[in-house]
Protein backbone atom coordinates (compact mmCIF):
# COMPACT_ATOMS: atom_id res chain seq x y z
CA UNK A 1 0.00 0.00 0.00
CA UNK A 2 3.37 2.16 1.04
CA UNK A 3 4.32 2.03 -2.53
CA UNK A 4 1.30 3.17 -4.39
CA UNK A 5 0.94 6.30 -1.96
CA UNK A 6 4.39 7.16 -3.44
CA UNK A 7 3.27 6.77 -7.17
CA UNK A 8 0.20 8.75 -6.50
CA UNK A 9 2.00 11.43 -4.74
CA UNK A 10 4.65 11.83 -7.29
CA UNK A 11 2.26 12.04 -10.19
CA UNK A 12 -0.25 14.73 -8.29
CA UNK A 13 3.28 17.20 -7.83
CA UNK A 14 4.51 16.00 -11.32
CA UNK A 15 1.48 17.03 -13.18
CA UNK A 16 0.76 20.61 -11.57
CA UNK A 17 1.91 22.46 -14.13
CA UNK A 18 2.19 20.92 -17.76
CA UNK A 19 5.97 21.29 -19.22
CA UNK A 20 7.41 22.01 -15.54
CA UNK A 21 10.15 20.13 -14.73
CA UNK A 22 8.88 16.90 -12.46
CA UNK A 23 9.19 18.00 -8.81
CA UNK A 24 9.82 14.66 -7.03
CA UNK A 25 12.31 13.99 -4.94
CA UNK A 26 12.20 10.04 -5.74
CA UNK A 27 15.40 9.65 -7.81
CA UNK A 28 16.82 11.28 -4.88
CA UNK A 29 15.46 9.25 -1.90
CA UNK A 30 18.24 7.44 -0.26
CA UNK A 31 21.17 9.86 -1.46
CA UNK A 32 20.72 12.98 0.30
CA UNK A 33 23.46 13.18 2.34
CA UNK A 34 22.70 17.49 2.26
CA UNK A 35 19.97 19.19 0.97
CA UNK A 36 21.96 21.77 -0.73
CA UNK A 37 22.97 18.49 -3.21
CA UNK A 38 19.73 18.93 -4.82
CA UNK A 39 17.86 21.23 -7.39
CA UNK A 40 15.42 22.04 -4.13
CA UNK A 41 18.81 23.52 -2.03
CA UNK A 42 20.25 25.36 -4.87
CA UNK A 43 17.13 27.10 -5.39
CA UNK A 44 17.06 28.13 -1.51
CA UNK A 45 20.54 28.82 -2.12
CA UNK A 46 19.79 31.61 -4.45
CA UNK A 47 16.76 33.01 -3.14
CA UNK A 48 16.52 32.09 0.85
CA UNK A 49 17.18 34.43 3.24
CA UNK A 50 14.44 37.79 4.79
CA UNK A 51 15.20 39.85 1.73
CA UNK A 52 16.06 38.23 -1.54
CA UNK A 53 12.59 37.62 -2.66
CA UNK A 54 11.43 41.03 -1.51
CA UNK A 55 14.37 42.35 -3.74
CA UNK A 56 13.56 40.40 -6.89
CA UNK A 57 9.44 41.20 -5.87
CA UNK A 58 10.47 44.89 -6.23
CA UNK A 59 12.65 44.84 -9.11
CA UNK A 60 10.31 42.82 -11.25
CA UNK A 61 7.73 45.18 -10.34
CA UNK A 62 10.11 48.70 -10.83
CA UNK A 63 12.33 47.49 -13.41
CA UNK A 64 14.53 49.39 -12.74
CA UNK A 65 15.75 50.75 -9.34
CA UNK A 66 18.63 52.49 -7.65
CA UNK A 67 20.17 51.57 -4.32
CA UNK A 68 18.15 54.25 -2.30
CA UNK A 69 15.17 53.83 -4.23
CA UNK A 70 15.05 49.86 -2.80
CA UNK A 71 16.36 50.76 0.55
CA UNK A 72 12.82 53.13 0.86
CA UNK A 73 11.10 50.47 -0.47
CA UNK A 74 12.21 48.03 1.66
CA UNK A 75 12.05 50.50 4.51
CA UNK A 76 13.36 47.65 7.58
CA UNK A 77 16.56 46.56 6.10
CA UNK A 78 19.97 48.52 6.79
CA UNK A 79 22.64 49.58 3.67
CA UNK A 80 24.46 46.96 4.71
CA UNK A 81 22.25 44.28 4.35
CA UNK A 82 20.45 45.60 1.31
CA UNK A 83 24.01 46.28 0.11
CA UNK A 84 25.26 42.45 0.75
CA UNK A 85 21.79 40.76 -0.72
CA UNK A 86 22.37 42.69 -3.72
CA UNK A 87 25.90 41.37 -4.09
CA UNK A 88 24.99 37.82 -3.54
CA UNK A 89 21.66 37.84 -6.25
CA UNK A 90 24.33 39.80 -8.69
CA UNK A 91 27.01 36.95 -7.98
CA UNK A 92 24.09 34.25 -8.47
CA UNK A 93 23.52 35.85 -11.77
CA UNK A 94 19.87 37.05 -10.12
CA UNK A 95 20.30 41.18 -10.67
CA UNK A 96 22.58 43.06 -13.32
CA UNK A 97 24.25 46.15 -11.39
CA UNK A 98 25.11 49.37 -13.81
CA UNK A 99 27.29 51.70 -12.37
CA UNK A 100 27.72 55.38 -14.22
CA UNK A 101 30.73 57.31 -14.02
CA UNK A 102 29.90 60.34 -12.49
CA UNK A 103 29.65 62.39 -9.38
CA UNK A 104 27.61 61.39 -7.17
CA UNK A 105 27.93 58.00 -8.09
CA UNK A 106 24.66 56.38 -9.70
CA UNK A 107 24.26 52.54 -9.76
CA UNK A 108 20.80 51.02 -10.99
CA UNK A 109 19.71 47.46 -10.43
CA UNK A 110 17.56 45.24 -12.67
CA UNK A 111 17.02 41.69 -13.05
CA UNK A 112 19.07 39.34 -15.60
CA UNK A 113 17.15 36.87 -17.45
CA UNK A 114 17.57 34.23 -15.64
CA UNK A 115 15.68 36.12 -12.84
CA UNK A 116 12.75 36.42 -14.61
CA UNK A 117 12.24 32.40 -15.00
CA UNK A 118 11.41 32.97 -11.67
CA UNK A 119 8.80 35.29 -11.78
CA UNK A 120 5.97 32.71 -12.53
CA UNK A 121 7.16 31.17 -9.24
CA UNK A 122 6.90 34.02 -7.27
CA UNK A 123 3.16 34.89 -8.81
CA UNK A 124 2.29 31.34 -7.98
CA UNK A 125 3.40 32.41 -4.38
CA UNK A 126 1.31 36.00 -4.52
CA UNK A 127 -1.59 33.55 -5.72
CA UNK A 128 -1.44 31.08 -2.96
CA UNK A 129 -1.03 34.10 -0.79
CA UNK A 130 -4.68 35.62 -1.68
CA UNK A 131 -6.32 32.28 -1.00
CA UNK A 132 -5.01 32.14 2.05
CA UNK A 133 -4.61 35.26 3.62
CA UNK A 134 -6.61 35.67 6.43
CA UNK A 135 -9.46 38.03 5.89
CA UNK A 136 -9.60 40.79 8.45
Amino acid sequence: MRKNKNIVRTLLIGTIRKGSANMSMAEYKGKVKNIQDTPFGYTLSVIGGKWKMVIIYLLAENQTVRFNDLKRQIGAITFKTLSSQLKELEADGMVKRKEYPQVPPKVEYSLTEKAETLLPVLEGLCEWGVKNQPKT
